[in-house]
């Protein structure tokens, strides 16, 4: 809470304030204490003189990276923080004393560049999250699905030629941040291993899910990650005030559930979820907790998606797009 956007960004320390109970009092959830990440782990993704820039932000009250990323004096050694927050809980699940996790964290990271701050985030916590799996546990297959309404550009830019990371997004489109068109599949050996579902706006569950079922859940399982990382930005809900989606509590719950059962499945359940972006207080701390609830086994029953769905036209473009790298029924 201690990174300070200033007045009437959306990005505010109140997102966090509004999501302390669920750690706190939540049932059957384990509280993990984060640390802060040292320059040498946040460089698995960043270069030195990124991580450079971003701590001499210590020593002035205001800065702006670009209009949407401002910073104050506290704002490195909270984006430390949350990147060690999820390196802590991605320890804990590596070393069998959890299942599975959720760090809720900001600043968020997806669009964190290895060379540039941007879209809210300092530093790419799911990319750090993922390339320190490789280099301290060498973990060779790790999937990221991405289902924040803006694409993670740093996040599929950080891995676009390594097929160590599969990485999926949904999200609206054309949209900030310009990135994420389905043609956009990864590049040399990296090939196959980007995998895009370009959205319109003011679609809801039905087509959240009909992508889930269809297209991310058949690669996911041919992939066979070793483990789970979501991107869980709630911006596509409907009360959400930037995404213009229509995305519900029980969308959010089901995607979860989709993802956990691929974990199980083939992962030993491992499976860590990251805050992103969602700016509706309530909106944000309602589907938060469905996607614990989901993540600690005590969701419920799920309602059957809503149809008709409207998607199929994009993800059978989706499907044309991938048909050489992956199997569809």
């Amino acid at each position: 809470m201690d990174h300070d956007t200033g007045p009437g960004h959306p990005e505010r320390p109140e997102r966090i304030e509004a999501l302390l109970p669920l750690a706190l009092d939540h049932p059957g959830v384990v509280r993990v204490e984060p640390r802060p990440a040292g320059g040498d782990e946040i460089t698995l993704v960043h270069g030195e003189g990124h991580f450079e820039r971003v701590a001499r932000t210590r020593t002035v009250s205001r800065f702006a990276f670009d209009p949407d990323t401002p910073v104050s004096e506290q704002s490195f050694d909270t984006a430390c923080l949350a990147v060690g927050g999820v390196l802590t809980l991605l320890d804990d699940v590596m070393a069998g004393r959890l299942r599975n996790g959720f760090a809720l964290v900001r600043p968020p990271g997806h669009h964190a560049e290895p060379e540039r701050a941007m879209g809210f985030c300092l530093f790419n916590n799911v990319a750090i999250g993922a390339a320190y799996l490789r280099a301290r546990y060498h973990l060779e297959r790790i999937l990221v699905v991405d289902w924040d309404v803006h694409h993670g550009n740093g996040t599929q830019h950080a891995f676009a030629r390594d097929p160590g990371v599969l990485y999926v997004s949904t999200h609206r489109y054309p949209f900030y941040p310009g990135t994420g068109a389905l043609d956009e599949v990864g590049d040399a050996d990296g090939a196959g291993y980007t995998v895009n579902i370009p959205f319109p706006g003011g679609v809801g569950d039905a087509e959240y899910l009909e992508a889930f079922h269809t297209v991310i859940e058949p690669i996911a399982l041919q992939y066979a990650p070793q483990l789970v990382l979501i991107s869980a930005g709630f911006d596509p809900h409907r009360r959400d005030p930037l995404g213009g989606m229509r995305v519900t509590e029980a969308g959010f719950a089901a995607m979860a559930r989709s993802l956990i059962d691929v974990a199980e499945r083939v992962a030993a359940g491992r499976c860590v979820a990251v805050l992103e972006g969602g700016y509706d207080l309530n909106a944000i701390r309602n589907s938060a907790a469905a996607v614990l609830a989901e993540l600690s086994g005590a969701g419920g029953p799920l309602p059957p998606p809503p149809a008709p769905s409207c998607a199929r036209p994009i993800l059978d473009a989706v499907r044309a797009a991938q048909r050489h790298f992956w199997k569809f029924v």
